[in-house]
């Protein structure tokens, strides 16, 4: 009737068949016993162990409430009066109140964090930890010293996981906002109504906690209150996404068309309006007559190459999964792959590899269309008075390429590449004003297609202003790009 507890499973995966072996032929076994795995996600963990387990998953709660109420829930009277410093208590709550703070921020994703990392409790115990060791070693006379603190925070405790820099500088605006002797001010807040609670017993802080808001706004981790539509809408697509990817398969439906009858409809419209291969010979006359050694025309000549890989893949996924659907060859696992994505209106991964992101595949097809006509008219009309630049696949190679033309127009004035920067200006004019290349005198190119987000645009004075509620993107004029 004992309980057994196996940790860490993921480092020793062939014993667990011995173990589902061991349990299932044990001829009697009391009613008392349980045995316990503890485990990382692992994809080759035996599934017939998982589906026999009830699973318990320990996340970190959602919410600066709940998850300053598990924290003090962990903390006895007897921590809370470990030290008699006066700082001691208010520093506790604040090092809590950063440590929810930091978990909560990722679900915001790259408005978050750039890159998720795994905060823990690890990372709360050991600033706690030193918080402590600090008070204990003050000198009453000066003080915190609080660059220490923030250090130890900002650098160590919590940016020790830190790798990005412009996460680092996050990290460190929070220790330095934070914490300071303006903390124990009175008027002190993280954000408005989130106060340090004055309290002498654990279960005062866990009264106050309770009267917290249940949903908290964006503003309280330092976000603008849009992130949440970001956040909420990321949400819903995951889920639906999700519900789509498990339904039936089955071709039998009820009534109505059959999934194969919609895909091969939807496969001979895409194959009608897919647009002509390159004729290789005709691009490359078209660019002699451009001039095939301008860095402009070397670019264009690799993106056509690009486009024309990603034409030629999606007409032969086309006419074999009609094939397959006719029954002439068989369905491979790639093709069956195209005719669910197809069916749920998403980009097959066949595709998807060698393309771009879109949400839907009516976008990302309208998106190829225009972007192969701005390749071709380009190449047939030659150079255009403006560039869509997030039709491009590889749009940091378009400025290089114009960094390039710049260069070998000054080498005169003995210009090199490696000293030319870019520079940009937003234009008042959109993308129907412009009705010319960029002044000769200045060069570069005019680009269009460029969005704004977490911020606004005052077209009459040209600077950025705050981005109105409930607005995620805002549509930038055209900008003028040069070197």
């Amino acid at each position: 009737g004992g309980w057994l507890l196996l940790q860490n499973c993921h480092l020793g995966l062939e014993f667990l068949s011995e173990l589902m072996d061991t349990i299932t032929t044990a001829e009697s076994m009391s009613e008392g016993f349980r045995t316990w795995i503890t485990t990382e996600a692992h994809p080759e963990f035996p599934i017939n162990l998982l589906q026999s387990s009830i699973k318990y998953t320990n996340e970190p709660p959602q919410g600066v409430k709940a998850g300053l109420k598990r924290t003090y829930s962990a903390v006895t009277q007897d921590h809370l009066e470990v030290s008699n410093m006066p700082q001691w208590k208010p520093l506790l709550y604040a090092v809590a109140f950063l440590h929810t703070t930091v978990q909560e921020r990722r679900k915001f994703g790259p408005l978050g964090w750039n890159i998720p990392y795994e905060f823990n409790q690890a990372d709360f115990a050991a600033s706690v930890q030193f918080v402590q060791n600090h008070l204990d070693d003050m000198d009453i006379k000066r003080g915190v010293n609080w660059s220490c603190v923030r250090y130890m925070l900002g650098e160590v405790q919590y940016g020790g996981r830190v790798t990005d820099d412009l996460d680092k500088t996050l990290l460190n605006t929070y220790a330095r906002v934070w914490f300071g002797e303006h903390m124990f001010n009175e008027k002190f807040c993280f954000y408005k109504d989130y106060a340090i609670p004055k309290g002498k017993t654990v279960e005062d802080y866990l009264q106050y906690i309770e009267q917290l808001p249940v949903i908290d706004t964006p503003e309280v981790f330092g976000l603008h209150p849009n992130a949440d539509i970001t956040y909420q809408t990321n949400l819903a697509n995951e889920t639906l996404s999700t519900i789509v990817s498990i339904q039936p398969k089955d071709s039998s439906t009820g009534g109505g068309e059959t999934r194969e009858a919609v895909v091969q409809r939807l496969a001979d419209e895409m194959l009608e309006k897919l647009p002509p291969d390159y004729n290789p010979h005709e691009v490359k006359a078209q660019l002699q007559k451009m001039g095939a050694l301008e860095p402009m025309n070397i670019f264009l000549r690799q993106e056509i190459d690009r486009m024309q890989h990603v034409i030629s893949r999606v007409r032969t996924t086309l006419t074999d999964l009609k094939l397959a659907i006719d029954g002439t060859i068989i369905m491979s696992e790639e093709l069956q792959d195209a005719l669910d994505s197809m069916y749920d209106a998403r980009i097959p991964k066949l595709w998807f590899r060698i393309s771009w992101e879109s949400s839907t595949l009516g976008f990302w097809f309208t998106e190829l269309l225009e972007r192969n006509q701005q390749f071709s008219s380009w190449l047939q009309n030659g150079r255009p008075n403006q560039f869509w630049m997030t039709g491009f696949f590889n749009p940091q190679g378009f400025l290089t390429a114009m960094r390039q033309e710049t260069t070998r127009m000054n080498l005169a004035k003995g210009w090199a590449l490696d000293s030319v920067v870019l520079h940009n200006e937003v234009t008042k004019m959109m993308k129907e004003d412009v009705t010319g290349p960029p002044p000769a005198d200045i060069g570069g190119v005019y680009i269009y297609g460029l969005f704004l987000e977490g911020a606004g645009w005052d077209r009459r004075n040209s600077k950025l202003v705050e981005s109105a509620p409930k607005v995620l993107f805002t549509s930038l004029p055209v900008v003028h790009v040069y070197a």
